[in-house]
Order: C-alpha cells, then structure tokens, then sequence
C-alpha cells in the first residue's frame, strides 16, 4: 500500500516508514479566537455558550515517519485530525517546534495546536479530551516527540531557547619578539629590612600611649621603710631615756598658800 505524506498529501517513497505514536477516538475541535495576551490561551472562552465555538469532533492521531537517505534517515512527525468514522484528513500540525501546541491556562484537557493547509497557510485550532488521563498521555508522547527530534530544550512560550555560548578563554602570546628583553628588578636584603623597619616605624606611629594622669600623687614618693637596726636603736634609745620624777606641788602650780583650802 503506498504511504502518503499527511502534511502534503503526496505519495512517500516505498522504503519509508510511518508509526503512530498515539491515538484519542475522539477529540473535540474549536474554532478558537486570536490570542489577545501574551500569557496564552483560556479554554474557557471556547466553552462558552454551550460549546458555540466547536466545530466537530475528530479523532487524533500522532504520526511519526522515518525517511530513508544515502546514509541515514530524515524523521518527522505530524499531529493529524481526521475523521473518526472514514478516516479523512480534516487538519495537520507539523510537529516541528513545541510552540505547535500549546496548553491552555485554565484546564489540563484543552490544548490549542497550529495546523497548515494548502499552500502552507497557518490556522491556530482548539482541542479539548474528554479525559485527563488522554490529555497527560498525548502531552508524554510530544515529550518523546521533541527527544527523538533534538527539540526538548526548546521553550514551551516559543522559539528555541538561545544556547549559550561556551566561553572559550582567549589565547594570548607572552613569547618576546625579536629585540624585546625583560628586565627583573631583584631587592636586596637590606631593601627588605629597611622596608619593614619602615613598616614597624609606622605601626608605632599610629599606636599612641595615653598621656600621663595629672597632679602630683605619681610625682612625690613615700620615704622607704626603716631598715632592721634602725628600728633597734630607736629601741634603745627610748629605753636609756629618763623620766622625770615628779614635783612638788608648787612644780605642779598648785598654791599651798592661804587659799589652799576652801573655806
């Protein structure tokens, strides 16, 4: 049976190979309205007035195809609506960038895919599973996509990432032209001593002692203790001193005289 192309309609050479990667029976389709934030698409909008935007509902298919070439093969995949009772193709979405499909803000069901038509026109669609579990394994399966394609670093709000470049650090030349010397300026010991006594002297410069307290207790000393033998001839001396006997009463200034006694 001969392959088509799904994306060209045009017949694929008979040694290619196509492989669906996943299937949903039926895939709701909307015709959704232009993107008016840059946040991105709310299915909400889609729903609205009893599903007014829908179109039909299709079956959606992931269709991988390996090309052989001289030496190797060219790969490509394509997201396909079709519908579920002939199979005719209703839409495709190249699946070469993963802005192709992008999921929508307010629901895990909802995803809004860009088809190609004839002549290449570009048309932005609105599809919605009709359970979760669907819509995780169609979002694993455009994971395995982008990795098998070399597309997985690529951002999700569109365009490829810009890689960064690897910062290669530039040669430089130090080899001496002809007629250039060096010349290396060795100091001596005595640089180095004078360098730190220098050094030294400005440490000491910066540190100052506080000055001295005012007044003179500092200035005057006490007289030193007396020594052993002076304080034995003190001794001695007061002992060899005689106390005077005591007086008479006159000696005393008492008078013995008329008034003496009271009367």
């Amino acid at each position: 049976m001969e392959s088509i192309d799904p994306s060209t309609g045009k017949a694929l050479p008979a040694d290619a190979i196509q492989r669906v990667l996943f299937i949903a029976p039926a895939v709701h389709v909307y015709n959704i309205p232009p993107l008016t934030s840059t946040k991105g698409y709310v299915a909400s909008s889609w729903t609205a007035d009893n599903n007014k935007r829908q179109i039909f509902t299709a079956r959606l298919r992931i269709l991988e195809t390996a090309i052989p070439t001289n030496n190797d093969e060219t790969v490509k995949t394509d997201i396909l609506l079709e519908d579920p009772i002939n199979g005719q193709l209703f839409a495709a979405a190249p699946y070469t960038v993963p802005t192709v499909v992008e999921q929508v803000l307010d629901s895990s069901r909802f995803f809004a895919i860009r088809v190609v038509g004839e002549g290449g026109r570009k048309a932005m669609l609105g599809i919605g599973f009709e359970e979760r579990t669907e819509a995780f394994d169609f979002s694993v399966s455009l994971q395995e996509v982008r990795k098998t394609l070399g597309i997985e670093d690529m951002g999700k709000s569109g365009g490829k990432k810009a890689k960064e470049k690897e910062l290669i650090p530039e040669k430089r030349d130090f080899s001496l032209k002809e007629g250039e010397t060096i010349t290396v300026n060795i100091g001596g010991r005595a640089g180095r001593r004078s360098q730190k006594s220098e050094q030294s002297d400005e440490n000491l410069g910066a540190f100052s002692l506080p000055p001295p307290p005012s007044g003179g207790s500092l200035g005057s000393f006490l007289p030193p203790p007396p020594s052993a033998q002076e304080i034995k001839a003190q001794k001695r001396l007061s002992q060899n001193m005689e106390v005077p006997a005591p007086g008479s009463m006159e000696d005393l200034g008492f008078d013995d005289g008329e008034f003496g006694e009271f009367q």
